[in-house]
């Protein structure tokens, strides 16, 4: 199961600090939609220079306009990049397309969306998705046994957000997810790296 670190809500040194801090036990450095807003692509361009050896997501929540925003997104060094669920069918399959012409991977981003829409994302093409309990969502109810019952019956390359904590790990390890993305459990712990250390060495 591989790591990913989600930077979101954070200034640009931050992001680089944390990043870098972490770097031994991150698998993928995820750029939060809310540093994309803020700093745009120029803050994937670094991060791309930076981190060469690391595999980038840029949370980019793509709705419409899907093969353009994708193009962005990878032009300036993403590996992955996401589109929402709920976009327009003609979207994540532009999307799609355009990560597979260019050597790239597509998450899609499942918030919001009920069990029925899972089988056209299937028909578009979409192999790589992510469960992902919103921050809004999470003031209410975070990460359950029954998140994963969105995706079962589907054999999709899974991705799981959402306020991860190491309490939760062995009710998401269950469920043997592909990669496990930890924002705020790393983030905001008094010392980073071994939050990192500790959550890689209990998922590997």
């Amino acid at each position: 199961m591989k790591l990913q670190l989600a930077l979101d809500r954070l200034d640009w040194d931050q992001c680089f600090q944390l990043a870098d801090e972490t770097k031994k036990y991150v698998d993928i450095i995820e750029i939060g939609t809310g540093v994309i807003k803020e700093y745009g692509m120029e803050i994937v361009r670094e991060m791309r220079e930076v981190f060469p050896n690391h595999s980038l997501l840029a949370d980019m929540k793509i709705c419409d306009a899907g093969k353009h925003e994708a193009k962005q997104a990878f032009a300036a060094g993403a590996d992955i990049t996401t589109v929402m669920a709920f976009a327009p069918d003609a979207t994540v399959r532009e999307t799609i397309q355009t990560a597979n012409e260019m050597g790239k991977e597509m998450m899609i981003d499942l918030l919001g969306v009920q069990k029925s829409r899972l089988m056209e994302l299937r028909q578009l093409g979409a192999s790589y998705v992510g469960l992902h309990i919103g921050k809004d969502q999470q003031k209410n109810k975070g990460l359950t046994s029954t998140t994963f019952q969105l995706i079962e019956g589907f054999h999709f390359r899974v991705a799981v957000a959402g306020g991860v904590t190491f309490e939760q790990l062995p009710t998401i390890m269950q469920d043997a997810p592909d990669i496990l993305i930890v924002g705020s459990g790393i983030v905001k712990a008094e010392q980073p790296i071994f939050a990192a250390k500790k959550f890689k060495e209990t998922i590997s």
